[in-house]
Protein backbone atom coordinates (compact mmCIF):
# COMPACT_ATOMS: atom_id res chain seq x y z
CA UNK A 1 0.00 0.00 0.00
CA UNK A 2 2.69 2.44 0.84
CA UNK A 3 4.65 1.86 -2.25
CA UNK A 4 1.14 2.62 -4.83
CA UNK A 5 0.64 5.81 -2.87
CA UNK A 6 4.45 7.01 -2.93
CA UNK A 7 3.87 6.03 -6.72
CA UNK A 8 0.62 7.92 -6.96
CA UNK A 9 2.55 11.18 -5.39
CA UNK A 10 5.13 10.95 -7.93
CA UNK A 11 2.66 10.75 -11.20
CA UNK A 12 0.71 13.60 -9.35
CA UNK A 13 3.48 15.56 -9.78
CA UNK A 14 5.00 14.78 -12.77
CA UNK A 15 5.46 17.85 -15.53
CA UNK A 16 3.18 17.62 -18.53
CA UNK A 17 3.61 19.90 -21.81
CA UNK A 18 4.48 23.72 -21.21
CA UNK A 19 1.13 25.52 -22.24
CA UNK A 20 2.22 29.32 -22.88
CA UNK A 21 -1.28 31.55 -22.88
CA UNK A 22 -1.68 34.30 -25.74
CA UNK A 23 -1.14 37.99 -25.14
CA UNK A 24 -3.51 40.00 -23.67
CA UNK A 25 -3.56 43.38 -25.73
CA UNK A 26 -4.86 46.99 -24.68
CA UNK A 27 -8.56 46.52 -24.73
CA UNK A 28 -8.59 42.96 -23.90
CA UNK A 29 -10.15 42.25 -20.09
CA UNK A 30 -7.68 41.34 -16.98
CA UNK A 31 -9.45 39.23 -14.24
CA UNK A 32 -8.69 39.65 -11.05
CA UNK A 33 -8.98 37.04 -8.10
CA UNK A 34 -8.03 36.70 -4.46
CA UNK A 35 -6.93 33.42 -3.76
CA UNK A 36 -5.52 34.03 -0.30
CA UNK A 37 -5.68 36.85 2.29
CA UNK A 38 -8.02 39.80 1.94
CA UNK A 39 -6.73 42.89 0.91
CA UNK A 40 -6.72 46.66 1.40
CA UNK A 41 -9.83 48.16 -0.66
CA UNK A 42 -7.70 51.84 -1.22
CA UNK A 43 -4.71 50.24 -2.50
CA UNK A 44 -6.55 47.95 -4.56
CA UNK A 45 -8.60 50.27 -6.19
CA UNK A 46 -5.18 52.56 -6.69
CA UNK A 47 -3.59 49.12 -8.44
CA UNK A 48 -6.43 48.45 -10.48
CA UNK A 49 -6.05 52.34 -11.85
CA UNK A 50 -2.19 51.53 -13.10
CA UNK A 51 -3.87 48.50 -15.07
CA UNK A 52 -6.52 50.81 -16.65
CA UNK A 53 -3.45 53.38 -17.28
CA UNK A 54 -1.75 50.19 -19.38
CA UNK A 55 -4.98 50.36 -21.64
CA UNK A 56 -6.84 47.16 -19.72
CA UNK A 57 -9.93 46.49 -18.69
CA UNK A 58 -11.31 44.91 -15.37
CA UNK A 59 -13.48 42.60 -14.14
CA UNK A 60 -13.80 40.73 -10.79
CA UNK A 61 -16.57 39.34 -8.98
CA UNK A 62 -18.44 41.42 -6.21
CA UNK A 63 -17.26 37.81 -3.77
CA UNK A 64 -13.96 39.21 -3.89
CA UNK A 65 -14.45 41.14 -1.27
CA UNK A 66 -15.57 38.62 1.22
CA UNK A 67 -13.57 37.97 4.36
CA UNK A 68 -13.35 34.69 6.94
CA UNK A 69 -10.58 35.67 9.46
CA UNK A 70 -7.57 35.67 7.78
CA UNK A 71 -9.14 34.19 4.21
CA UNK A 72 -10.61 36.51 1.32
CA UNK A 73 -13.75 34.36 1.86
CA UNK A 74 -14.52 30.76 1.97
CA UNK A 75 -12.51 28.16 0.12
CA UNK A 76 -15.31 27.35 -2.09
CA UNK A 77 -16.13 31.36 -3.05
CA UNK A 78 -12.12 31.47 -3.50
CA UNK A 79 -11.70 28.80 -5.95
CA UNK A 80 -14.80 29.43 -7.79
CA UNK A 81 -13.64 32.69 -8.58
CA UNK A 82 -10.65 31.01 -9.88
CA UNK A 83 -12.21 28.33 -11.92
CA UNK A 84 -14.79 30.84 -13.36
CA UNK A 85 -11.83 33.06 -14.61
CA UNK A 86 -10.27 30.28 -16.66
CA UNK A 87 -13.40 29.41 -18.07
CA UNK A 88 -14.37 33.02 -19.18
CA UNK A 89 -13.40 33.42 -22.71
CA UNK A 90 -13.74 37.03 -22.44
CA UNK A 91 -11.23 37.15 -19.95
CA UNK A 92 -7.59 36.90 -21.41
CA UNK A 93 -5.16 36.99 -18.17
CA UNK A 94 -5.73 36.87 -14.14
CA UNK A 95 -4.36 38.95 -11.66
CA UNK A 96 -4.05 37.91 -8.43
CA UNK A 97 -5.28 40.82 -5.52
CA UNK A 98 -2.21 39.83 -2.56
CA UNK A 99 -0.90 37.02 -1.73
CA UNK A 100 -0.79 36.14 2.04
CA UNK A 101 -1.73 32.53 2.53
CA UNK A 102 -4.92 30.56 1.70
CA UNK A 103 -3.82 28.98 -1.63
CA UNK A 104 -2.69 25.69 -0.64
CA UNK A 105 -6.56 25.16 0.97
CA UNK A 106 -7.60 25.43 -2.67
CA UNK A 107 -5.96 23.16 -4.76
CA UNK A 108 -8.45 19.93 -4.39
CA UNK A 109 -10.93 21.98 -5.24
CA UNK A 110 -9.29 23.51 -9.03
CA UNK A 111 -10.42 22.20 -12.14
CA UNK A 112 -6.95 21.08 -13.33
CA UNK A 113 -8.77 20.29 -16.97
CA UNK A 114 -10.44 22.87 -17.22
CA UNK A 115 -7.72 25.66 -17.03
CA UNK A 116 -5.18 23.43 -19.40
CA UNK A 117 -8.21 23.47 -22.32
CA UNK A 118 -8.05 27.31 -21.48
CA UNK A 119 -4.84 28.02 -20.71
CA UNK A 120 -4.22 32.22 -19.91
CA UNK A 121 -1.71 34.68 -18.44
CA UNK A 122 -1.94 33.87 -14.22
CA UNK A 123 0.20 36.72 -12.54
CA UNK A 124 1.25 36.67 -8.60
CA UNK A 125 4.01 35.89 -6.15
CA UNK A 126 4.58 35.08 -2.36
CA UNK A 127 1.54 33.02 -1.05
CA UNK A 128 0.87 32.60 -5.30
CA UNK A 129 3.88 30.75 -5.58
CA UNK A 130 1.45 27.69 -5.05
CA UNK A 131 -0.87 28.06 -7.92
CA UNK A 132 2.02 29.29 -10.44
CA UNK A 133 4.20 25.74 -9.65
CA UNK A 134 0.73 23.52 -9.26
CA UNK A 135 -1.13 25.04 -12.31
CA UNK A 136 2.80 24.35 -14.19
CA UNK A 137 3.00 20.70 -12.97
CA UNK A 138 -0.48 19.30 -13.76
CA UNK A 139 -1.77 21.78 -16.60
CA UNK A 140 1.75 22.72 -18.29
CA UNK A 141 0.62 26.20 -17.73
CA UNK A 142 3.55 29.22 -18.29
CA UNK A 143 2.84 31.98 -15.87
CA UNK A 144 4.30 35.28 -14.64
CA UNK A 145 5.98 35.43 -10.92
CA UNK A 146 5.31 39.17 -10.63
CA UNK A 147 3.57 42.21 -9.11
CA UNK A 148 -0.24 41.82 -7.68
CA UNK A 149 -2.86 44.74 -7.49
CA UNK A 150 -2.79 46.05 -3.80
CA UNK A 151 1.84 45.46 -4.51
CA UNK A 152 0.76 47.60 -7.47
CA UNK A 153 -0.20 50.40 -5.89
CA UNK A 154 2.95 51.60 -4.23
CA UNK A 155 5.32 49.89 -6.26
CA UNK A 156 8.33 51.51 -7.74
CA UNK A 157 9.26 52.77 -11.41
CA UNK A 158 11.17 49.78 -11.92
CA UNK A 159 8.81 47.33 -10.45
CA UNK A 160 6.10 48.93 -13.11
CA UNK A 161 8.10 49.30 -15.93
CA UNK A 162 9.15 45.50 -15.72
CA UNK A 163 5.50 44.50 -15.39
CA UNK A 164 4.49 46.34 -18.08
CA UNK A 165 7.31 45.91 -20.74
CA UNK A 166 6.55 42.23 -20.19
CA UNK A 167 3.05 42.35 -21.20
CA UNK A 168 3.12 45.15 -23.63
CA UNK A 169 6.61 44.34 -25.73
CA UNK A 170 7.84 40.83 -27.58
CA UNK A 171 11.31 41.41 -26.48
CA UNK A 172 13.28 38.49 -24.57
CA UNK A 173 14.05 39.28 -21.12
CA UNK A 174 16.93 39.91 -19.52
CA UNK A 175 17.24 40.77 -16.16
CA UNK A 176 20.36 41.47 -14.17
CA UNK A 177 21.63 40.99 -10.52
CA UNK A 178 21.05 44.37 -9.29
CA UNK A 179 23.83 43.10 -6.59
CA UNK A 180 25.13 40.08 -7.96
CA UNK A 181 26.74 38.08 -5.28
CA UNK A 182 28.29 34.53 -6.52
CA UNK A 183 27.38 31.79 -4.58
CA UNK A 184 28.82 29.40 -6.67
CA UNK A 185 30.13 29.85 -10.21
CA UNK A 186 28.74 28.90 -12.97
CA UNK A 187 26.68 28.71 -16.18
CA UNK A 188 23.20 26.81 -16.73
CA UNK A 189 20.37 26.88 -18.86
CA UNK A 190 16.60 24.99 -18.05
CA UNK A 191 13.08 25.76 -17.32
CA UNK A 192 12.41 28.78 -14.57
CA UNK A 193 10.43 27.74 -11.49
CA UNK A 194 10.15 28.39 -8.31
CA UNK A 195 9.34 31.54 -5.73
CA UNK A 196 8.54 31.83 -2.30
CA UNK A 197 10.61 29.28 0.11
CA UNK A 198 8.41 28.64 2.59
CA UNK A 199 5.41 27.93 0.38
CA UNK A 200 7.33 25.93 -1.67
CA UNK A 201 8.28 23.80 1.73
CA UNK A 202 4.36 23.00 2.76
CA UNK A 203 3.86 21.46 -0.71
CA UNK A 204 6.40 18.72 0.02
CA UNK A 205 4.67 15.27 1.19
CA UNK A 206 1.62 16.39 -0.94
CA UNK A 207 0.44 15.31 -4.23
CA UNK A 208 0.60 18.71 -5.76
CA UNK A 209 4.72 19.02 -4.97
CA UNK A 210 6.31 20.26 -8.15
CA UNK A 211 9.23 18.31 -9.62
CA UNK A 212 12.41 20.53 -10.22
CA UNK A 213 13.71 17.97 -12.39
CA UNK A 214 16.07 19.92 -14.82
CA UNK A 215 14.64 23.61 -13.69
CA UNK A 216 16.95 26.56 -12.74
CA UNK A 217 15.18 27.49 -9.13
CA UNK A 218 13.96 30.83 -8.28
CA UNK A 219 13.94 31.19 -4.89
CA UNK A 220 12.84 34.17 -1.96
CA UNK A 221 11.45 35.09 1.11
CA UNK A 222 10.46 37.48 3.99
CA UNK A 223 10.85 37.77 7.45
CA UNK A 224 12.32 34.04 8.09
CA UNK A 225 15.57 33.76 10.48
CA UNK A 226 18.63 31.94 8.73
CA UNK A 227 18.19 28.85 10.65
CA UNK A 228 14.79 28.96 9.60
CA UNK A 229 15.84 29.18 5.89
CA UNK A 230 18.36 26.53 6.59
CA UNK A 231 15.79 24.01 7.71
CA UNK A 232 13.45 24.16 5.02
CA UNK A 233 16.28 23.56 2.64
CA UNK A 234 17.07 20.76 4.79
CA UNK A 235 14.25 19.58 4.91
CA UNK A 236 13.16 20.35 1.16
CA UNK A 237 17.10 18.62 0.30
CA UNK A 238 16.51 15.41 2.32
CA UNK A 239 12.67 15.10 0.43
CA UNK A 240 14.66 14.90 -2.69
CA UNK A 241 13.54 18.34 -3.83
CA UNK A 242 16.64 19.75 -5.39
CA UNK A 243 17.75 16.08 -7.42
CA UNK A 244 18.51 17.16 -10.74
CA UNK A 245 18.25 20.84 -10.65
CA UNK A 246 19.98 22.78 -12.58
CA UNK A 247 20.74 26.24 -11.09
CA UNK A 248 19.62 28.34 -8.42
CA UNK A 249 18.45 32.06 -8.38
CA UNK A 250 18.28 34.25 -5.16
CA UNK A 251 15.44 37.42 -5.07
CA UNK A 252 14.93 39.20 -1.86
CA UNK A 253 15.34 37.74 1.41
CA UNK A 254 13.85 40.96 3.03
CA UNK A 255 14.16 41.01 6.95
CA UNK A 256 15.95 37.33 6.99
CA UNK A 257 18.93 38.65 8.38
CA UNK A 258 22.26 39.16 6.90
CA UNK A 259 22.27 38.76 3.66
CA UNK A 260 25.73 36.85 4.30
CA UNK A 261 24.45 34.66 6.56
CA UNK A 262 21.91 33.68 4.00
CA UNK A 263 24.05 33.00 1.02
CA UNK A 264 26.40 30.94 3.35
CA UNK A 265 23.72 28.82 3.93
CA UNK A 266 23.15 28.23 0.47
CA UNK A 267 26.67 27.58 -0.04
CA UNK A 268 26.74 25.33 2.58
CA UNK A 269 23.77 23.36 1.14
CA UNK A 270 24.74 23.18 -2.42
CA UNK A 271 28.07 23.48 -2.98
CA UNK A 272 28.73 20.08 -3.09
CA UNK A 273 26.04 20.11 -6.24
CA UNK A 274 28.22 22.09 -8.56
CA UNK A 275 25.32 24.27 -9.69
CA UNK A 276 25.20 27.69 -10.18
CA UNK A 277 23.97 30.13 -7.58
CA UNK A 278 23.49 33.87 -7.95
CA UNK A 279 21.88 35.61 -5.39
CA UNK A 280 20.90 40.00 -5.42
CA UNK A 281 18.03 39.96 -7.79
CA UNK A 282 15.39 42.09 -7.46
CA UNK A 283 12.58 39.78 -7.35
CA UNK A 284 10.17 38.88 -4.18
CA UNK A 285 8.73 41.13 -1.14
CA UNK A 286 11.23 44.34 -1.81
CA UNK A 287 10.76 46.81 -4.22
CA UNK A 288 11.73 46.60 -7.00
CA UNK A 289 9.64 43.49 -7.83
CA UNK A 290 10.67 42.36 -11.07
CA UNK A 291 8.69 40.04 -13.01
CA UNK A 292 9.91 37.11 -14.44
CA UNK A 293 8.36 34.50 -16.65
CA UNK A 294 8.00 30.97 -14.97
CA UNK A 295 7.62 27.32 -17.12
CA UNK A 296 9.90 28.74 -20.03
CA UNK A 297 13.83 28.24 -20.56
CA UNK A 298 16.12 30.68 -19.31
CA UNK A 299 20.28 30.83 -18.96
CA UNK A 300 21.96 31.83 -15.49
CA UNK A 301 25.08 33.10 -15.74
CA UNK A 302 27.33 34.16 -12.77
CA UNK A 303 29.97 35.45 -15.19
CA UNK A 304 27.67 38.21 -16.37
CA UNK A 305 25.23 38.20 -13.82
CA UNK A 306 22.20 37.82 -15.56
CA UNK A 307 19.32 35.97 -15.83
CA UNK A 308 18.08 35.37 -19.35
CA UNK A 309 15.36 34.15 -21.65
CA UNK A 310 15.48 33.08 -25.21
CA UNK A 311 11.86 32.86 -25.40
CA UNK A 312 8.67 35.20 -25.04
CA UNK A 313 6.25 33.96 -21.92
CA UNK A 314 3.25 34.08 -25.22
CA UNK A 315 2.36 31.80 -28.00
Amino acid sequence: MKKKSENRLKAAARPVHPQKPARPVPGDTLGIIAPSSPFDKDKFQKGLSFIKDLGFRVFFPETIFEQKKYLAGTDAIRARALNAMFADSDIKGIICARGGYGSLRLLSLIDFNQIAQNPKLLVGCSDITVLLNSLFSRCGLVSLHGPMIESLANATEPTKHAFSEILLTDQNLSIPSADPVTVHAGRASGTLTGGNLTTLCHLVGTPFAPDFSGHLLLLEDIGESPYRIDRMLTQMKMAGCFEQIYGIVLGAFTGCGDPADVYQIFYDNFAKDSIPVLAGFSIGHDEPNLSVPFGIRATLDTDSGLLSFSESLFS
